[in-house]
């Protein structure tokens, strides 16, 4: 039972106060300051009944702070049991509800939390409460990051490359399409699939957070930061909040990976095909793309290990995870065999993570990330929001350990600053909520539901280009087919046909660094408002490829 200051103070007060001659105050000394009765002292123009309130009121404030010093400490190590029953990221019951469970008072529930806090037992949130905390790792064994003082400073004159872009395959993702236009090469979620409503419960509360609104840390929010660190480096893994940097999305941290990785001028070893948005940043930032033929099992690493060994490259970018255009997901072996390969040239690894978040309803459990098996920092991550929530959250990561960090930061500060503290709390905010597995669960039915229906659609309009689809393994994430077109056929004829008869689809030459060895289109069935229209695009695609004689059974 809490015991208030006022009780305190009536029961000290009662004690006190009992006439009792011993307690007769004595006369005023003027060694003690006085000079005789008339002196100026404490008992000069104030009662003794006043000293003794003040006495009185003293002696119960002290009273009353140990007995909720001591009431917090109680509390706490009930709380400490209760945890036991809790999962780690789990609410805890409200304050309010605390109160009224425990029967103590508001300040002695914000002491024992303080407390457990204190301890790394609970993680408190403004305006969301407490949680459980994560369990603390046990401290990984240092890396050994000395050989990236040498890959960091050979850096070879070499020619200048002309800054020139093809920026059309960015382009082509980003711009709307024309009115009555089917989209099947974008590469954002439609609004309907979009977490708005939590989105903007979101903002709101992070727009109300003490502080919001002024200069964060440069590094980002730390509780964004150690979100970002648990997700990319997996429970227990070997990242901390101290190796991730906030980034405005992905673009923002591919760009600054390789303007701190190469100097211009310098190859960088790319997969075949590729995102053309990486192609881009690699020719505006100076860089030679030097590409790496791909199999349905992801890279080839015999190829990698001669592509090191011919261009000198000491980077390689690359998506492990249901690959942009082609699906395909790096395998185990190929895995190991990639950070031998990158290891042995004293190369980094930029791993491209976009797709993590975008795994569908009947894929496996995914593998982990590749710097989560990286004992010699040999890999640099890039995580995104993004593609799981909407265009305009650009919040990403970079994740490094070693030296390569400091170079990672510096760019980032040079290029932008810092990202907007509400833009960091909003997005810390939903990934927090409860909304957000909802949201996840949400997307990866539905693009399962798209990836069936366009397969479906494609077998009956287009059989020929279905087929060459189905020669790779179904990508079971992602949200893009990759077809090849029949040999002889002029893809950039067939994507402005395509334009005409009213379906934007994304033509194959801006996804090669060099010369395609095939014509290729890309249909992505992420943002088509739904089925019926997915279906709609696929038999628009067959009026075009039948006007230029595009055989399609």
């Amino acid at each position: 039972m809490p015991v208030s200051a006022q009780a305190v103070a009536g029961k000290v007060s009662e004690k006190v106060a009992t006439p009792r001659a011993a307690r007769r105050a004595p006369e005023p000394d003027a060694r003690a300051g006085g000079a005789g009765r008339g002196a100026a002292g404490p008992a000069a123009g104030v009662g003794s009944g006043a000293v003794t309130a003040i006495g009185v009121a003293a002696v119960a404030l002290s009273l009353a702070l140990m007995h909720e010093r001591s009431s917090g400490a109680e509390l706490a190590a009930i709380l400490r049991e209760e945890l036991k029953c809790y999962s780690p990221g789990e609410k805890l019951p409200s304050s309010r509800a605390l109160v009224e469970r425990h029967r103590v008072s508001p300040v002695t529930v914000s002491r024992a939390l303080a407390e457990l806090a204190a301890e790394g037992l609970v993680v408190t949130r403004p305006g969301a409460g407490a949680f459980r905390a994560e369990p603390r790792r046990a401290t990984p064994p240092p890396v050994d990051t000395s050989w990236q003082e040498i890959a960091l400073s050979a850096e070879p004159a070499g020619d200048q490359v002309p800054r020139s872009v093809d920026a059309s395959g960015v382009l082509a993702t980003l711009s709307a399409p024309g009115p009555g236009v089917i989209e099947l090469n974008g590469g954002y979620l439609p609004p309907a699939l979009q977490p708005e409503r939590a989105l903007a419960a979101a903002l709101a509360r992070a727009g109300r957070r003490p502080g919001a609104w002024s200069r964060p840390a440069v590094d980002g929010v730390p509780e964004l930061r150690a979100w970002f660190a648990r997700e990319i480096g997996g429970p227990g893994g070997p990242l901390s909040a101290n190796d991730v940097l906030i980034t405005a999305g992905g673009q923002s941290a591919l760009t600054a990976a390789l303007r701190a990785l190469a100097a211009p001028g310098a190859p960088v070893l790319v997969e075949s095909p590729t995102y053309p948005g990486m192609l881009a940043v690699a020719r505006a930032s100076g860089l030679r793309p030097v590409p790496v033929p791909m199999d349905a099992d992801g890279v080839r690493t015999d190829l990698l290990a001669d592509a090191f060994r011919v261009s000198g490259a000491r980077l390689f970018v690359c998506q492990p995870l249901f690959q942009n255009p082609s699906g395909a997901v790096l395998a185990a072996e190929r895995r190991r065999e990639v950070l031998r390969v990158a290891r042995a040239a004293g190369a980094f690894v930029v791993e491209d993570d976009f797709a993590r978040l975008l795994g569908h309803a009947d894929a496996p459990p995914l593998p982990p990330t590749l710097l989560a098996d990286d004992p010699d920092g040999t890999v640099v991550h890039v995580r995104s929001l993004t593609k799981a929530t909407s265009p305009s959250l650009r919040v990403g990561a970079l994740a490094a350990r070693g030296p390569v960090f400091d170079r990672l930061r510096a760019i980032q500060v040079v290029d932008s600053f810092f990202v907007p503290g509400p833009l960091q709390e909003a997005a810390l905010e939903l990934v927090g909520s409860p909304a957000w597995p909802r949201h996840l669960r949400l997307i990866a039915g539905e693009l399962t539901s798209r990836r069936q229906t366009v397969r479906a659609a494609l077998q009956r309009e287009l059989p020929a280009l279905a087929v060459a689809g189905a020669g790779q393994r179904t990508a079971l994430g992602g949200y893009h087919l990759w077809l090849r077109l029949p040999d002889g056929t002029d893809e950039a004829a067939l994507t402005g046909a395509a334009l005409h008869a009213g379906v934007a689809v994304a033509a194959g030459r801006p996804y090669f660094a060099a010369e395609p060895p095939a014509a290729h289109l890309r249909l992505s069935y992420a943002s088509a408002a739904g089925a019926a229209e997915l279906t709609e695009g696929v038999r628009r695609l067959r009026t075009a490829c039948d006007e230029l004689g595009v055989p399609v059974a």
